[in-house]
């Protein structure tokens, strides 16, 4: 059987970097500390939503951000009760019915956002809790900072809203920081004018991990942090944050393959000698040679990618796997669920344990996380 192992002393160390990072800086003028929103979504980055969520509760987190109604749900339904902040938008009312039924803070950043809100507000008699939503340059959620008139007026109108924060999100930080200095001038302008204007803004927090890690002074009064905690960035790590999480799994079965056997899909690779075998059943399904964020890199990146991949392809670049503490070479392209290990000469057996430094955040949830 298969798991994901979470050491515990890694992530909580990983958490208390993160805390003093967050307030290098001098607080804010109201001598607030700031706040640290923890990213659950994809199942907890790998780690298991519900328990992950827990242990950031037991080492002093207490406020949480989803990215799907679902996790939002699973939160709730377990027994957490910190607050939820739910980062997608949504204009359709029966999904904001059962966010607000569920206490979870709902984004606005359109019309629509802000008359259903308002409508289920006035209908239970109560401030339905919410942050606005700025679409600085990403092109997906959000009032589009340029528009502001249309979102003055339409943030006047929130008479069944509390507003509690206001955020945007940074298309590129890992690479771009030109851009992201922009995107983040962008959000300050947009604030100032809100407040001009009377409108409240609340808590405000921009920055990513990313961000957070690159651009110390734009923590403002939040910040979002996912991937940091699990110390598997998209970018060189200076924090010192620990890789949490790995994949094991069991040798299932063990033979020998004659000299010029064909193994794996497409016949790539071919035994040069008689070899014996091990294979392992874990592939890319649970996250075996998956790269960290291949949708967040630049066009060069994504490039190099396909130049890896390629080599990988015509075994030009060899993958390997830990068995008995000692790597050894996978044999042939990774399959969806299983894999082929080259243990010629080494003392492997049946049920040996194999350690993988899988991509955790692929990992199907139906695998055990066992926390050690």
């Amino acid at each position: 059987m298969k798991s994901v192992v979470i050491n515990k002393e890694d992530l909580r160390y990983n958490i208390e970097k993160i805390k003093e990072y967050a307030n290098i800086n001098l607080p804010d003028d109201k001598g607030n500390k700031v706040k640290i929103i923890a990213v659950v979504k994809t199942n907890g980055y790998g780690l298991g939503i519900v328990e992950y969520t827990n242990f950031l509760i037991d080492n002093g987190i207490d406020f949480f951000a989803v990215s799907t109604i679902e996790e939002a749900i699973k939160l709730r339904q377990s027994g957490i009760k910190e607050k939820i902040l739910m980062l997608s938008s949504t204009s359709i009312e029966e999904e904001v019915r059962t966010l607000i039924n569920n206490n979870i803070i709902i984004t606005i950043g359109s019309q629509e956002d802000v008359e259903i809100a308002n409508k289920i507000g006035q209908e239970l008699n109560q401030k339905i809790k919410a942050h606005i939503k700025i679409d600085t340059g990403f092109g997906r959620y959000g009032f589009v900072y340029s528009n502001r008139d249309d979102m003055i007026k339409i943030l006047k109108s929130t008479e069944n809203i509390k507003i509690e924060g206001t955020f945007t999100h940074f298309s590129n930080a890992y690479y771009d920081d030109k851009y992201t200095k922009l995107q983040f001038k962008r959000f300050i302008d947009c604030i100032e004018v809100l407040k001009m204007n009377d409108i409240e803004t609340g808590m405000l927090h921009a920055c990513n991990t990313s961000a957070f890690i690159k651009f110390p002074n734009m923590h403002l009064n939040a910040v979002r942090i996912g991937s940091a905690f699990t110390g598997r960035v998209s970018f060189k790590n200076t924090m010192g944050l620990r890789k949490v999480g790995y994949l094991k799994s069991k040798v299932v079965e063990i033979k020998k393959l004659p000299k010029g056997f064909n193994i794996g899909y497409s016949n790539v690779y071919k035994t040069k000698k008689e070899t014996e075998i091990a294979i392992i059943p874990s592939g890319y399904s649970d996250g075996v040679n998956i790269q960290v964020g291949n949708d967040m890199f630049r066009f060069i990146d994504k490039i190099r990618y396909l130049v890896g991949d390629i080599k990988s392809f015509f075994k030009k670049e060899q993958l390997y796997v830990k068995i008995n503490g000692e790597n050894l070479p996978i044999l042939g392209r990774i399959g969806t669920y299983h894999i082929v290990v080259d243990i010629t000469g080494k003392d492997v057996k049946t049920a040996d344990e194999v350690i993988f430094n899988a991509n955790i955040k692929y990992i199907d949830s139906n695998v055990r996380r066992e926390w050690e």
